[in-house]
């Protein structure tokens, strides 16, 4: 995997979290604990996207769906 370095400033009490959590799971690396947290937050907005599409869907569309052929037909 390629990798592209970034210098970020953030405040010191989040640099102590990101230090006591690099300590408590045994990260090797800051990167590695800012890494972790962007993963997370990419599935926490996946996860928001596929609600919020789920809350889109058209119930007529569901009916739709168990007409026509079966399972048992192919």
């Amino acid at each position: 995997m390629q990798v592209a370095k970034l210098s970020i400033s953030i405040p010191q009490p989040l640099l102590r979290f990101v230090e006591d959590y690099r300590h408590s799971h045994a990260f090797k690396s800051r990167s590695q604990v800012i890494e972790k947290a962007l993963e997370l937050l990419r599935e926490r907005e996946l996860e928001e996207a596929y609600a919020l599409a789920a809350e889109e869907s058209d119930p007529d569309w569901e009916v739709t769906v168990a007409d026509g052929l079966t399972d048992e037909a192919w």
